[in-house]
């Protein structure tokens, strides 16, 4: 067989479309003729239905039709020793089941199956010829795949009626991941990246940081739900979605940072207010106590109060005790915890808990995206060449 084009291969139905010129050629001795010494090569017939033919059909084929234009492109030549050589232009859309799970770094392989429908291996025997029995067309192009290598087996069935023979060409596709690498993995990135713009804002900026949070969380939604429209409804978890599923975290993470840090800047500005208002009421009683003091001076001004000495003499004994009860031993500094000395910088006041929960977010998303990007590469590109 020749294969001159692929169409399509479309990953939601899980098939490909496949033109090519399928020959086969077998031997009928009751159609043997005088080639009139060698000057008649072979006849040539357009109806198949006047010569004994196999009864081979595609297994795994969707749709087909023959091709008409401007006469059938089919023609059946007989040679004089009896050979029997047909060929017809047909295109196929044949299914192809799909691994997705590593989609979109995956490579797929396609069959095209032939086997005989009603002859056994008694009676009918299936062989590729030798040499090179499948060639593909050399400027050959693909959407968003490249034909890698196809290879050529047998794949006889047995069934309850008898074996049948069966061939197969398995065509290896890999994924051009140029395409997504453009259309999904850079805008989620970017996504991502723009939802952090909210950790520089300033707390009282509600609405800036809501509507920049809501807007990337539902673009990343939009983006997600048509990524997976143009995927079957697959029961395990495909590559893309372990991508999609994290920046959407990381963008909700992002909107919810917000959510805290509005609520420990409201907490601040309470405990503030109450301590400013037992500050105020420490006041009151301080004023309240020097008053009554004063009255108390003015009402008995010939009162007089014992005043001890503040300095004692060098020879007194009960001086020498006193210092030595007093003496200071200094201890060692500590050393201090690098994370400790860098929460310092802000120290305890108005909004002070909500702009360090903006500073610690500064560094945590981004650090930890970055690990992530880590793993999900390393482990899926690794992945990828284990399987080939």
């Amino acid at each position: 067989m020749f294969l001159r084009s692929i169409s399509k291969i479309d990953d939601y139905k899980m098939e490909y479309s496949v033109q090519l010129t399928f020959r086969e050629q077998w031997l009928d001795e009751r159609l043997k003729f005088d080639d009139i010494g060698g000057r008649l090569k072979y006849l040539t017939l357009t109806e198949a239905n006047r010569v004994w033919m196999p009864d081979l059909f595609f297994s795994n084929e969707k749709e087909g039709h023959f091709h008409n234009i401007i006469m059938p492109n089919v023609y059946i030549r007989i040679f004089p020793y009896g050979s029997v050589l047909y060929s017809i232009r047909i295109s196929l859309t044949l299914a192809c089941p799909m691994n997705l799970k590593l989609y979109p770094l995956d490579r797929q392989v396609c069959s095209l199956r032939m086997a005989s429908y009603g002859w056994t291996t008694a009676d009918l025997v299936f062989l590729w010829k030798e040499g090179d029995p499948v060639q593909v067309v050399k400027n050959l192009h693909l959407p968003r795949f490249t034909l890698e290598k196809f290879l050529t087996d047998y794949c006889n069935s047995k069934t309850n009626t008898g074996e049948y023979s069966c061939l197969k060409v398995d065509l290896l596709f890999k994924r051009e991941f140029s395409y997504y690498l453009i259309q999904i993995y850079t805008p989620c990135c970017m996504l991502v990246i723009v939802s952090w713009v909210s950790f520089w804002l300033d707390q009282g900026a509600v609405p800036a940081r809501v509507s920049l949070g809501v807007t990337t969380l539902l673009t990343m939604a939009t983006q997600t739900s048509g990524i997976n429209a143009s995927l079957p409804p697959v029961s395990y978890t495909k590559a893309i979605d372990v991508w999609t599923g994290v920046c959407l975290t990381f963008v909700f993470g992002a909107l919810l940072e917000f959510a805290l840090v509005n609520y420990a800047s409201r907490s601040d500005r309470a405990a503030d207010i109450h301590r400013e208002n037992m500050k105020k009421k420490r006041r009151e009683l301080e004023q309240v106590s020097l008053d009554a003091a004063s009255d108390l001076l003015d009402t008995d001004s010939n009162a007089t109060f014992a005043m001890k000495p503040l300095v004692r003499h060098p020879g007194d004994p009960l001086a020498l005790e006193k210092l030595r009860q007093c003496e200071v031993h200094m201890a060692p500094p500590k050393r201090q915890n690098c994370c400790k000395t860098w929460l310092s910088r802000f120290p305890t006041r108005q909004c002070s808990r909500s702009k360090r929960i903006d500073v610690i977010s500064r560094i945590t998303f981004p650090l930890v995206f970055a690990l992530f990007n880590l793993v999900y590469w390393s482990t899926y590109l690794f992945r990828e060449e284990d399987d080939q």
